[in-house]
């Protein structure tokens, strides 16, 4: 059964630009994986730094793989200083 994600992040202001580009790597990194639907990085328009990640994995399995890939390991390392915050995670499925 697919496995829905929306993760919410917060980016320090001065750090945006930094923050935008490690983002772009973890989405092109990501949407190479096995089992990656849809992984899709999303602004707030009226909320600079903030951003959402949107995905849609196959299976729970491929959804733990992810989490443990060097690139999104990485990316966890190298964001966690230039966040305002730390992220919100909710995972779902479609009961509807």
């Amino acid at each position: 059964m697919n496995i829905h994600v929306v993760a919410l992040m917060k980016f320090k202001e001065n750090h945006l630009f930094d923050a935008i580009e490690l983002l772009k790597k973890l989405v092109s990194e990501t949407r190479k994986e096995e089992g990656c639907l849809q992984y899709d990085l999303i602004e707030d328009k009226e909320n600079k730094g903030h951003f959402f990640m949107v995905e849609l994995w196959e299976t729970e399995e491929h959804l733990h793989k992810h989490s443990v890939q060097d690139h999104i390991l990485e990316f966890r390392k190298n964001a966690m200083p230039m966040m305002e915050s730390q992220n919100l995670v909710y995972k779902g499925m479609i009961i509807f």
